[in-house]
């Protein structure tokens, strides 16, 4: 094995910096240039059908499945001009990923070998429900479950296969995905802003949610991969001591990209233009070998499809660079963790943000309301938000190296932060009263502009002149089991507080006088949440404690969240999920944090067994045959002489058993565990029992790794790994 590292580190020093999808001409030539977007539908089809589509589309009208087959016909003329063979539902399930399942075009009959694409195979096609995570929701023999074209997000070609953007639900009509429960949920806050948004603009049809989605990653040379069984197995690396110089000089962060690097990234944007992924930003970050890239804000629904799509090109054009990309939230200890940072704000149908303060108290008004309602929601389902980003891997990231901590608040920033304090503190007053002091402190807010509010980087959901960043998301996971969760939290507060104005002014109040009071009230119940220090200070720790706000120290215990009758209650509401459909997640949760660190616990029990322990014990036969020699040669004397020999050797021996010892209670303990046959009880056994001895057999894996000799280690260090490109 320590010839494969050697073989590994001398093919990863020949690669060379190539560009193998390189466009001609400006970015505007291409651009969305594989997606059957609306100017498309319209050559494509009848002025009816367009019509239907763009109706479906622009105001989330239903479509009728009678025009289906002339829509679908449409798309197979584009697809088939474009080069296309097949086709595919392309679908969000449990899993953090995407599936597909590719169908030919051609069909054969009487008249030869046609290619055919009817409304039915756009419309609907079945997966195998069974197969997929579930929660329970599918039995093995109930297989059938239906995936389902969503219209609001476009159809587009991708290595020659035509991708239809869908749901999947069970047979039965539940949700299998990560996309229904998003989609319920834009229309729950649509319905519930556009309440609020009325007060001040009656003209406000629909209120849409806007995203953007900042994606970390690593990239690791293809072969030192390849010589990494963890990373190929786990996604990060379950042993490795870190290197002497990782990210301590700050040097990598916003610095001069690699060639190589350089050039994989120009190659993956020129592959998303064409896929109308609106990509704007690059950029080294913290860590060795870490990256990020950004795009401009876009809708919910295409900011996360695009940004799983992008996920899939970003792999597939890494393997022609013969690199690989890492999603893992924590592939390396002791350095930065990946986040998908999700940068969140609400717009009305007209295009006006209503998270953006203004000059005029009219703006100021509405804007505070809507700020206050999401202060609320994040407040009052703070611990549920957590857990929505709550998982294995995240849980590596959360609370270390630039990550936010696993407790929720909600940075402001200072001009913000004593406005909100200023409205906290009036005293209740007379309706004339309220009028006028409305006025004077609403209208005495100065307009804050995007950059007149400071950031705080250990804040989880931090706002940022025109939007809140929730920092939490990890890299690895669809945000729309976030989003859905931000959406739904925020939609029960807005429906609240227009509930709360109506109240007041029917008792009397006047409107500016009974938001403002609302506004007040709202804050007031969210204060708990509100902190404009240092979230990874020891005294915030404590203080959030005191406040009752619920740090994630156990990701299985996050999990109940999901059942908890609060949350039901609160999705059943917004109408977003059922009962049994949470209980499903919540299955699946415990289901995959189980399988997940079994697979972690029998990589590390491998690498120690076959990887560590022999290339140590041949080190120590290396140290005992010098040390024989020595003593023929000097007696009693090299007792003096070898001091550091006979050192090492007893380290390396002690280290060697230990590690032993170790792995082989880590095995009973994962067996102890597999014996228990409720998943929730098994996944906490596997948090509490298995997972600590883990940690230790690392330690004893990391101290040898110092020890043994560096010709003889099997596996590509720290040192190679962050630094070779």
């Amino acid at each position: 094995m320590a010839f494969s590292r050697q073989m590994a580190l001398r093919e990863s020093a020949s690669r060379s910096a190539e560009r193998f999808f390189e466009k001609k001409g400006p970015v505007s030539s291409y651009f969305g240039e594989n997606v059957f977007d609306l100017p498309k539908m319209k050559a494509y089809m009848s002025g009816a059908a367009y019509a239907a589509v763009e109706a479906a589309v622009r105001e989330g009208k239903h479509l009728d499945r009678s025009v289906a087959d002339e829509i679908a016909d449409g798309i197979r003329k584009w697809a088939l001009e474009k080069g296309a063979t097949h086709y595919t539902h392309l679908f969000q399930p449990l899993t953090d990923s995407t599936a597909e399942k590719h169908e030919a075009f051609i069909s054969f009959d009487g008249d030869g070998v046609v290619e055919r694409f009817g409304g039915s195979a756009l419309v609907q096609q079945e997966p195998d429900a069974s197969s997929f995570p579930n929660g329970g929701l599918r039995n093995t023999f109930e297989a059938r479950g239906y995936s389902a074209w969503d219209p609001t997000s476009p159809v587009f070609i991708l290595d020659g296969t035509l991708c239809v953007p869908s749901v999947f639900v069970a047979y039965t009509g539940e949700a299998l995905d990560m996309k229904v429960p998003e989609l319920k949920s834009l229309q729950a806050i649509s319905d519930a802003a556009t309440g609020v948004a009325a007060l001040f603009d009656e003209s406000v049809r629909s209120v849409g949610v806007n995203i953007g989605l900042e994606q970390e990653y690593f990239l690791v040379d293809e072969a030192l991969w390849a010589a990494r069984p963890d990373l190929v197995q786990c996604g990060r690396t379950v042993i490795g001591h870190t290197a002497a110089k990782d990210q301590q000089l700050s040097d990598h962060y916003f610095g001069a990209i690699p060639q190589r690097v350089s050039a994989f990234m120009k190659d993956f944007e020129t592959e998303a233009y064409r896929l109308g992924i609106r990509l704007h930003t690059r950029h080294n970050e913290v860590a060795p070998n870490q990256f990020e890239c950004a795009p401009i804000f876009s809708s919910a629904t295409t900011a996360i499809d695009q940004n799983m799509l992008l996920m899939i090109v970003m792999q597939k054009v890494a393997a022609r660079h013969r690199l690989k990309v890492i999603f893992h939230e924590k592939p390396f200890q002791g350095v930065n963790g990946s986040g998908k940072h999700c940068n969140w704000s609400l717009s009305t149908d007209a295009g006006s943000n209503l998270l953006s303060p203004g000059s005029t108290p009219s703006r100021n008004l509405r804007f505070l309301s809507f700020f206050a309602c999401v202060l609320k929601g994040v407040h009052d389902h703070n611990f549920l938000l957590m857990s929505s980003v709550a998982s294995l891997s995240n849980s590596y990231r959360l609370g270390g190296n630039e990550a936010p901590p696993a407790v929720m608040s909600v940075f402001s920033g200072s001009t913000l932060h004593g406005i909100m304090e200023d409205i906290m503190a009036m005293e209740d007053f007379s309706r004339q009263e309220t009028h006028r002091e409305t006025l004077s402190i609403v209208g005495a807010m100065p307009e804050i502009i995007l950059d007149n509010t400071d950031r705080n980087r250990t804040s989880p959901f931090a706002f940022t002149g025109n939007r809140f960043e929730f920092r939490a998301v990890g890299s690895s996971q669809n945000a729309a089991g976030a989003v859905y969760v931000l959406n739904t939290i925020v939609a029960e507060a807005l429906k609240d507080f227009r509930r709360s104005v109506d109240a007041l002014m029917a008792g009397g109040e006047t409107k500016d006088g009974a938001i403002i009071r609302t506004i007040r009230q709202f804050l007031l119940d969210a204060r708990d949440i509100m902190f404009e220090g240092n979230g990874y200070s020891k005294e915030w720790q404590e203080e959030a404690a005191r406040r009752g706000l619920r740090a994630i120290n156990d990701v299985t215990e996050a999990f109940e969240a999901f059942r908890s009758d609060e949350a039901v209650a609160l999705f059943e509401k917004m109408g977003v999920l059922t009962r049994s459909e949470l209980e499903a997640r919540y299955a699946v949760m415990n289901e995959t944090y189980v399988k997940k660190l079994q697979i972690e616990a029998r990589v590390i029990g491998d690498l120690c067994l076959n990887h560590v322990i022999p290339a140590a014990v041949k080190y120590q036969q290396l140290l005992g045959s010098s040390l024989d020699g020595m003593w023929k040669m000097f007696s009693e004397e090299s007792a003096t002489l070898c001091r550091a020999e006979i050192a090492s050797l007893r380290r390396i021996s002690q280290g060697i058993g230990d590690l032993s010892d170790h792995v082989a209670a880590l095995v009973a303990a994962r067996r102890q565990a597999n014996q228990e046959a409720d998943t929730p009880v098994r996944a906490r056994l596997y948090c509490h029992e298995v997972r600590p001895l883990m940690d230790q057999v690392r330690a004893d894996a990391d101290s040898l790794e110092m020890l043994v000799d560096d010709e003889l280690w099997p596996l590509p260090k720290y040192r190679e790994l962050l630094f070779l490109q």
